[in-house]
Order: C-alpha cells, then sequence, then structure tokens
C-alpha cells in the first residue's frame, strides 16, 4: 500500500495494484470564498496550491467520493475527471447528484462494495456534534480491504464519536486516516477532528497507525500541523501518529 497525500482530505491509494483518488479537491490556490460565517474571512480557498499535477492526480482506476462538501468533490474535479471513469459515493442521493454533472459510471456504497478485487465498506461519521449537523449533513468514511494489503481505514469529516468506534471494532484497520484541523464555524463546536480526538482515535485503536490530515488548506481549520504535532509528542505518540506534508507518500 502507498498512500499519496495531495492536499486537505485529497489522496491517491496504490492498494492492491490499484489505485483509487479519495475525495478529489482539485481547484487552484483562493480560487473559491472562503466559508461563511468562519474565521479567517480574509483567506480564499484553498489557501495553498496542489502538490501534485492534476494530470497525476486524475490518473487512477476509480474515485471515491466520502461526501459532496466542495473541498471533498469541488468543481475542478468535475471539469477534469473522465465522465468514464468508476465513482463511489456514499448512498443513492449522492450518486443521482454525481450524475447530474455527467458521469455515467457512479455507484453507491451503501455498507459494502467491490472493486475488482478490494472490498468497499461504508462507515457513519458525524461532521460535528448537535445542531451544526442540520448544516453540515449527512457524510461518511470507507474501509478498504484485501487478503494481501493491511485494512485502511479513511474516517472522512468526522469528529471522534460512537460511529469512529464501531468502525474500528468493525473492521480492525492497521492504518487509519483522521481529517482532522478542527474546522469551525462561528457558533457551535468543531466539525472535523481536535487534537484530542486524534489521540482517543489511537487510545481506540493502539495498534494501527494513526495519520492526521486536512489541516492548513481551508479558511475554518483552525488545528495547525505544528500544534497537533506538539500535542501528540508530549502524548510521546510521535511514532503512532503521523502528520504528512502535502504531496508526502507513505508505504505500509
Amino acid at each position: 500500500m502507498k498512500i499519496q497525500f495531495v492536499r486537505n482530505a485529497t489522496i491517491v491509494l496504490h492498494y492492491a495494484d490499484k489505485k483509487f483518488l479519495i475525495d478529489p479537491f482539485l481547484s487552484d490556490q483562493g480560487a473559491m470564498p472562503p466559508f461563511p460565517n468562519t474565521a479567517n474571512q480574509h483567506l480564499a480557498n484553498p489557501t495553498v496550491g496542489l502538490s501534485t499535477s492534476i494530470n497525476e492526480i486524475i490518473d487512477v482506476d476509480a474515485v471515491i467520493v466520502t461526501h459532496l462538501h466542495p473541498d471533498h468533490f469541488d468543481d475542478k474535479a468535475k471539469e477534469v475527471l473522465p465522465k468514464e471513469i468508476g465513482i463511489f459515493a456514499q448512498n443513492k442521493e449522492d450518486v443521482e447528484a454525481i450524475k447530474r454533472e455527467g458521469f455515467q459510471n457512479v455507484f453507491s456504497l451503501e455498507e459494502e462494495s467491490s472493486f475488482e478485487n478490494v472490498t468497499l465498506s461504508r462507515t457513519d461519521g458525524k461532521h460535528g456534534a448537535g445542531e451544526i449537523l442540520k448544516q453540515t449533513g449527512k457524510v461518511s468514511g470507507i474501509a478498504f480491504s484485501h487478503p494481501n494489503e493491511k485494512t485502511f481505514y479513511v474516517a472522512g469529516d468526522t469528529l471522534f464519536n460512537e460511529d469512529v468506534q464501531t468502525a474500528i471494532q468493525q473492521h480492525k484497520p492497521e492504518i487509519i486516516v483522521v481529517n482532522a484541523g478542527a474546522a469551525q464555524f462561528l457558533e457551535g463546536g468543531p466539525i472535523t477532528m481536535t487534537k484530542e480526538n486524534v489521540v482517543e482515535t489511537y487510545q481506540e485503536a493502539p495498534d494501527a497507525t494513526i495519520i492526521a490530515v486536512h489541516m492548513e488548506s481551508l479558511n475554518h481549520c483552525l488545528l495547525t500541523r505544528d500544534e497537533l504535532k506538539q500535542f501528540i509528542k508530549e502524548k510521546d505518540l510521535l511514532n503512532k501518529v503521523l502528520i504528512p506534508d502535502d504531496g508526502q507518500t507513505l508505504s505500509f
């Protein structure tokens, strides 16, 4: 398994001789406005450029879209991805929305799907807590499994909660990617994982390697890599919680 961390939650995953593109967010730096009702309104999104060429990023066998927020499936992705490429979305509603963009081969993950010999299992998540969920909507994660690979779990845009615990207990992943950044609106609490949530994920799966992403690319993500690194250093977890740079590739 090779995992290339492109930017934000965008990943190119080499898994069982297949390449998957997860949550394509391909806009040029500053091409999108800041998220409304958030801090840092002087920053346009994305706040950094792509670490890899678009042609290289989209040279894959299939695409996974965990949910339809623009930092996970943006207009640039809709423009440059081949309309015939296979796309897996979290449910039938998202499938229909993606088909309306002209894509022809879109499939609903539901609870379990497969791409050739790779099993794809949808997992639940909650993009915040309380009233904010009415605004953030339905989100999912995904677990990849194959007899010759480590089980790989992308938690998606969720806080650490019972959904993440259930996914870990059910799939027993050896590699876990969590969307940190502590994204937040001016009202309500965080809607992606905080530094405390990242450590809680490790505590739930102490034999797994935790990889924290979704930082330093959006105006409303308030947790930086340096702050998270200092926090996990204090917890003596630098060898268990990894914080890749944009463009970095990790192999397992």
